[in-house]
């Protein structure tokens, strides 16, 4: 008898049943053979917001929370986020290797020739009200896109599927740099192709009358390892969105704009935003212990702090901190750091924290550093949908090469009403 199998009894028959094991995993379908009699359904796993299911193997992104370790395709992200470019990593994510010299220039290049967007796309944007949410614009862009790319809905041919894959990572920060200048009341500018990815971002963003514009190398840099930080991140909300999406065979712009509807939430993409309005609502040290009494009794959050996967730390949050103090040598200092790093100290040591495993987390400096850079709350969302676009079409293109996979169709347990007749209105 084989080691690798799990005997389940049911008490309910006195049968036994051995289901093998496989990646340390059962197959859910394997509990049906569970039956009282023979024309049952069989037993199902409830598992709200599935906190123990695999829907899916994937070999982009490993993940051990409990020891606080990530990495892409096997490369731990330090080691990344220290030595790797946003594109270079993109490649990797992607492709499964790190690319040669050649390979890299090559993927650069294909990149800018993409990263202008029709100007319907642009004339959509104008569109929408100068104070509206720029993430609301930047799903209704990116969706819109399918519209012009009709040849997109083709996923199976490999060619077209790349030449999306490629023209989504170059558009999404041009879209995004757009949206926010429609918020702010300025005319667009147009891709820089002498830039880097994130050199051309902030050139979009922020350029004004200078004839070329030359992005500060500390805060280039400091975007451009954000980005590597939040390219992907294994089975997330979003994530799980975009395959659900990409199982029906839906095209990969349409598929895109759900995952970033997903993304929009305060509990998932909008954590940082909601981070900087708890450290402004605290606004002062003195008002710390008085916030985490207000806490601990339940009258409140600390954003920032936890993950569902991590019990440990966040690697990501430890690299987000450095890279907040270089940014501020050259932004000046964030008032809300000192606020930041004192929750930070009085959480860390206080046992109710330490007992529910609550630690920083990647978010809890990076909206101090995009605040920093000039960059509006509403905004954050937006900037981690632009690297997890990479991440998001690398999992969907899994997805499609999987002989597995099927439409996502979960069950559900019904604990509704009976079956029940009819009243005419008059008798109810």
């Amino acid at each position: 008898m084989s080691t690798e199998t799990l005997t389940i009894t049911d008490n309910r028959t006195g049968k036994a049943y051995e289901v093998p094991i496989a990646n340390g995993a059962i197959r859910a379908s394997d509990l049906r053979q569970l039956k009282i009699e023979p024309n049952d359904y069989g037993l199902m796993s409830y598992d709200p917001a599935f906190t123990n299911t695999a829907s899916t193997k994937s070999a982009i992104t490993y993940l051990d929370g409990d020891e606080g370790i990530l990495r892409y395709r096997g490369y731990p992200i330090e080691q990344l986020a220290e030595k790797s470019t946003h594109l270079e990593t993109a490649y990797l994510i992607l492709n499964g290797e790190l690319p040669t010299a050649s390979q890299l220039s090559n993927w650069e290049t294909e990149i800018k020739k993409h990263w202008f967007i029709h100007e319907n796309i642009k004339h959509l944007i104008d569109a929408f009200r100068h104070d509206a949410h720029p993430m609301g614009m930047f799903i209704s862009a990116v969706g819109a896109s399918s519209s012009f790319h009709p040849e997109s809905a083709q996923i199976f041919d490999p060619a077209i599927r790349n030449e999306q894959i490629v023209r989504l990572i170059s558009e999404v920060p041009t879209i995004a740099a757009f949206s926010y200048r429609h918020i702010r009341g300025l005319p667009v500018v147009y891709p820089d192709d002498e830039l880097s990815y994130a050199g051309n971002f902030l050139s979009m963003m922020f350029r004004r009358s200078e004839l070329r514009y030359k992005p500060n190398p500390v805060l280039e840099r400091a975007l451009d390892v954000l980005f590597i930080l939040h390219a992907d991140h294994e089975q997330n909300c979003s994530t799980n969105t975009m395959r659900a999406i990409g199982s029906a065979h839906a095209d990969p712009y349409v598929a895109l704009a759900g995952a970033a509807a997903a993304l929009y939430g305060p509990l998932h993409g909008g954590a940082n935003e909601a981070v900087v309005r708890m450290l402004t609502k605290i606004g002062s040290t003195k008002n710390i212990p008085a916030f985490i009494e207000s806490v601990k009794k339940g009258e409140g959050k600390l954003m920032g702090f936890g993950h569902r996967v991590y019990k440990n730390f966040d690697p990501r949050g430890k690299i987000v901190k450095q890279l907040a103090y270089e940014v501020f040598e050259v932004t000046g200092r964030n008032p809300l750091l000192d606020v930041a790093l004192e929750l930070e100290r009085i959480a860390l040591e206080d046992e109710y924290f330490i007992s529910r495993k609550l630690y920083p987390n990647v978010d809890f400096y990076s909206g101090l550093i995009y605040q920093a850079m000039g960059l509006p709350t509403p905004f954050f969302p937006v900037l981690f949908a632009i690297p997890r676009t990479v991440g998001w079409l690398a999992q969907w293109v899994e997805l499609l090469n999987d002989p597995e996979q099927k439409i996502a169709r979960p069950r559900q347990l019904y604990v509704g009403e009976p079956e029940r007749d009819y009243a005419p209105i008059s008798e109810r």
